[in-house]
């Protein structure tokens, strides 16, 4: 008797443990489901993205074959961080401008002159100047970095500066930063490495001056085939900003033609010169040093720019 009752007690408990058991894994798996579910539902249609991914590309490549001129920065490529900081605000018709203390950006002669382009029918709102990848790029006045940025489908990496004398220069295409916005500068020093970046179909400068938002014809500033400034000052008006000053073509091509030869003259084998690597050292820091480009480095030296450079290793620079 004692005996019945006691499996009887046992199979109840049982049961009962059984009956809580499913319930929980039933719930569990619920509970599982439900994430599931959500899981699923919150899913990127992954043939859908590549689909997208690969037009993308094609357009790039698209856009990318028919060259036009850069983005102007201060409308269309700017995000409301740096917007145009001049929006709004009066601008004199008739400012005087030191420009005396000068340096020029690169010794490059003009491959592009400043103005409207009617094939895209936009401005051209700088000049761009020709250089290889590596070349260092300088500051043309005292002031301080402004912006370092990058703008794909436009200037490509591009640094502004904000000078003492009132106006902003921007340079556009870098291959790289060398100096970081609020950095101060002096007029001469190196601010970046040239290259072709952005919308560019080859290495150059694109070189930029600017007053209070007024995108100003840098020929009216700087004589580029004689790599001065024109006068110590610069009178801005509204009337004439866009104006060039004693610009000549045949004269640039003078320039163009002495440039390519002196260059041509550092591939001789009478001017030869050797560099020994250091600690530390970079082809971009060689190229700076020895007045030359990487491009040039990598072509005496039949390396790449991804070329790991060992201390003690002999480079030729000229």
């Amino acid at each position: 008797m004692f005996f019945n009752h006691l499996l009887k007690t046992i199979g109840l408990g049982l049961v009962a443990s059984l009956s809580v058991n499913a319930f929980a894994q039933q719930s569990t798996e619920s509970k599982h489901n439900s994430i599931h579910e959500k899981m699923i539902a919150s899913q990127m249609n992954i043939k859908e993205q590549i689909k997208l991914n690969e037009t993308k590309e094609f357009m790039d490549v698209l856009l990318n074959e028919e060259p036009e001129p850069e983005i102007d920065i201060y409308t269309e490529s700017w995000n409301s961080q740096s917007v145009n900081p001049y929006v709004g605000m009066d601008v004199p018709d008739n400012v005087k401008i030191d420009v005396s203390n000068y340096h020029m950006p690169i010794p490059g002669y003009i491959t592009s002159p400043f103005g409207y382009r009617p094939r895209f029918r936009r401005m051209h709102k700088g000049v761009d100047l020709k250089l290889h990848t590596g070349d260092t790029v300088r500051a043309a006045f005292d002031g301080k970095v402004r912006l370092t940025r990058y703008e794909r489908r436009g200037y490509g990496y591009y640094v502004i500066l904000r000078h003492t004398n009132g106006l902003e220069t921007i340079y556009g295409h870098l291959s790289r930063f060398l100096v970081k916005p609020n950095q101060d500068v002096k007029a001469g020093d190196p601010i970046a490495l040239g290259g072709s970046t952005g919308r560019s179909t080859g290495p150059h400068l694109h070189f930029e001056t600017r007053f209070m938002g007024y995108a100003i014809n840098p020929m009216a500033i700087f004589d580029f085939e004689n790599q001065v400034t024109h006068t110590d000052t610069y009178t801005f008006t509204k009337d004439t900003y866009q104006d060039s000053r004693d610009y000549s073509p045949r004269a640039n091509a003078r320039y163009a033609s002495k440039v390519t030869t002196k260059t041509n003259k550092y591939s001789n084998h009478s001017s030869r010169k050797s560099y020994k690597v250091r600690s530390g050292d970079t082809l971009g820091k060689i190229a700076i040093n020895n007045h030359t480009s990487v491009k040039n480095l990598c072509r005496l030296n039949g390396i790449s720019t991804n070329t790991i450079l060992k201390p003690g290793k002999v480079l030729r620079v000229r």
